[in-house]
């Protein structure tokens, strides 16, 4: 979107113009099954480039354009990709690269009489990167089957329709952007507005493109918060929903409190393509608070054990994905449950979100749950975002370990609030104030990183 550079395709171009590439793509020699990654910003040209791939039954494996070239030349070589079809990047040494962009994809366009989609809807349609449940990289598998599945459990809560207009800021390089987005609005026949992340005056395009359904991540909601043209208005903005990341809770009320418009959530991970839980019509509230499970998908904490007593979330539905690439390890088991690796609990049949069971820090035998840390250290003015991570102790076990973003703090008023709010136990016996913690493309803030340098920092010492 934008006066510059603007191109628009009615569905009926839109069809034809995927199976004539998608006829190319076979004409560059691909065949069904072979990989392909797909590089470059969020545009017509990148969502023409995804969906012929899956027309011609070419697995998809999308790049983050920020990929350093080693590790694009990684993942290339660890999904056998034979083409790359990148906007201004040339791939390493025996791949073909091929030019997203629209005169690329003209170049490209072939004879759409001689494209037959998969017949199959187990055939591997997309190689998504994903920490897992091992807290490693690795790619999930996603069949077509997983993909058109999370599509008709959301048609199902009737959120997206026709008349509406979507607007797309997220990486589509990222579930959620690729299917929540990208897929939900395929599947609801409404009019999508795409731009390469979070453009210059956003609630001014609102309006102006009559947006009703804007999906965004925490961070973005945080900009347009901050945005003087806010008080204008947001036009027919009926819808907001945020994903990707944990929403803050102070965030979602100022934000609900500013516009009267409530922030939408829910639950998703890569393996479930993206959907588990949802808002949409819950009763429930409150921090963690991610809804009932969406139509078609099954949720499970632990072993069924008593009700509200967090434990292990488990999922059950069509869109899951089929294990990790190549060998299919990891996926669900033999009764089709796959253990998410996350904290939770059920209450009044919604999910409550407690943590992340890798992200766990046990001391002395106690566990602490880093999502109640943050939340206590949060309380205090001027922080902007807290993470916790536990870094190995020989006297305890584990330690809790803190790094704080914000303006005006100290590490002696953290621990001082910690000491006040928190069971021995809790406290972190290392506070560490940051310019900014680090984050990835949807603004989540990367753990591992921060699990990295607590490690490096003990070996110097």
């Amino acid at each position: 979107a934008g006066a510059a550079r603007r191109r628009s395709l009615t569905w009926a171009a839109l069809d034809a113009r995927v199976s004539a590439v998608a006829a190319g793509l076979r004409d560059a020699g691909l065949l069904a099954g072979h990989r392909l990654a797909l590089l470059g910003p969020a545009s017509t040209a990148w969502v023409v480039g995804y969906l012929a791939a899956l027309r011609a039954g070419v697995v998809v494996v999308p790049l983050d354009p920020a990929s350093t070239d080693e590790d694009l030349a990684a993942v290339l070589a660890g999904t056998g990709a034979r083409v790359l079809l990148a906007a201004g990047v040339d791939g390493p040494a025996g791949v073909v690269t091929l030019p997203l962009s629209e005169e690329g994809l003209d170049a490209l366009a072939g004879d759409p009489a001689l494209v037959s989609s998969p017949a199959d809807v187990e055939s591997l349609a997309v190689l998504l990167s994903t920490a897992g449940t091992s807290g490693r990289a690795r790619a999930a598998m996603l069949t077509h089957r997983a993909l058109l599945a999370h599509v008709e459990h959301v048609s199902r809560l009737g959120v997206l329709g026709p008349d509406d207009v979507v607007l797309s800021t997220l990486p589509l390089f990222h579930v959620f952007g690729l299917n929540a987005v990208l897929g939900g609005w395929l599947g609801s026949g409404a009019r999508l507005v795409v731009t390469d992340g979070y453009p210059e005056g956003l609630c001014g395009l609102v309006r102006d493109e009559g947006v009703t359904n804007l999906p965004l991540a925490p961070p973005a909601l945080h900009r347009l918060l901050a945005e003087p043209d806010l008080d204008a208005g947001l036009g027919r903005l009926a819808t907001v929903v945020a994903g990707a990341a944990p929403l803050p809770e102070d965030l979602a009320e100022a934000f609900e409190t500013r516009t009267g418009l409530r922030v939408e959530r829910g639950y998703g991970l890569t393996e479930a393509a993206p959907g588990v839980t949802a808002t949409f019509g819950g009763t429930g509230s409150g921090p963690g608070h991610v809804g009932p499970p969406l139509p078609g998908v099954e949720v499970r904490i632990g072993d069924d054990g008593e009700p509200g007593e967090p434990g292990e979330i488990s999922v059950r539905g069509d869109n899951l994905f089929s294990g990790y690439w190549p060998d299919g390890d990891g996926g669900p088991d033999a009764d089709g449950w796959f253990a998410t690796g996350d904290i939770g609990y059920l209450e009044a049949g919604e999910l409550v979100l407690v943590d992340r069971s890798r992200e766990l820090v046990v001391v002395n035998g106690f566990r602490v749950y880093p999502a109640e840390v943050e939340q206590v250290i949060m309380e205090l003015p001027g922080v902007e975002a807290a993470a916790v991570v536990g870094r190995p102790d020989g006297r305890t076990g584990e330690q809790v370990v803190v790094f704080v973003e914000g303006r005006g703090l100290t590490a002696e008023r953290v621990e001082a609030h910690c000491g006040q709010r928190l069971a021995r136990f809790k406290r972190p016996a290392a506070v560490h104030v940051v310019d900014a913690l680090p984050r990835g493309a949807t603004g989540k803030i990367r753990k591992g990183l921060l699990r990295e340098m607590t490690r490096a920092e003990q070996e110097r010492a």
